[in-house]
């Protein structure tokens, strides 16, 4: 028996978690942006505190480096990683917001953004140049340390 895409089950958390949030954005609309970008900022926090401590620089490259060692080498790729930049492109989003919407993903990206604000500093800046939440082929997401 297959199973439609409604009733798939999640193969780890952050596609349970992804789940979740397309349920709320879903039911709730542009409403639920708020909200969902605030929980998932108190999770970039506390993910980015953690990796501080662990990692004996906090440059971008050393953060950039650990933070890729985390996701799908298949679906994710670097582009580029230094201490004033890092850039990462992807066909598939860990949450499954594929074809949801690019302020969606701007709300659930808050958690990588606070993650590297906490690990490296508050004047990284996040750039998505393109979403597959918003329809795009591929993410292409860039960080980089301002001022």
């Amino acid at each position: 028996m297959e199973q439609n895409n409604d009733d798939k089950l999640p193969v780890n958390p952050i596609e349970a978690q992804g789940l979740l949030i397309k349920a709320v954005y879903k039911k709730f609309g542009r409403e639920a942006l708020p909200i969902i970008k605030n929980v998932c900022l108190k999770q970039g926090k506390s993910l980015g505190l953690k990796v501080k401590k662990k990692l004996p620089m906090n440059n971008l490259t050393s953060v950039a480096k650990a933070f890729s060692k985390s996701f799908d080498q298949k679906s994710i790729k670097v582009i580029s990683i230094s201490d004033k930049k890092f850039q990462i492109q992807g066909t598939k989003c860990p949450f499954g917001l594929e074809n949801t919407s690019r302020e969606l993903c701007e709300a659930v990206m808050a958690i990588d953004h606070e993650y590297f604000r906490e690990a490296v500093n508050d004047k990284i800046e996040l750039k998505i140049v393109k979403t597959v939440a918003g329809g795009d082929p591929y993410c292409d997401t860039i960080y980089e340390v301002k001022g």
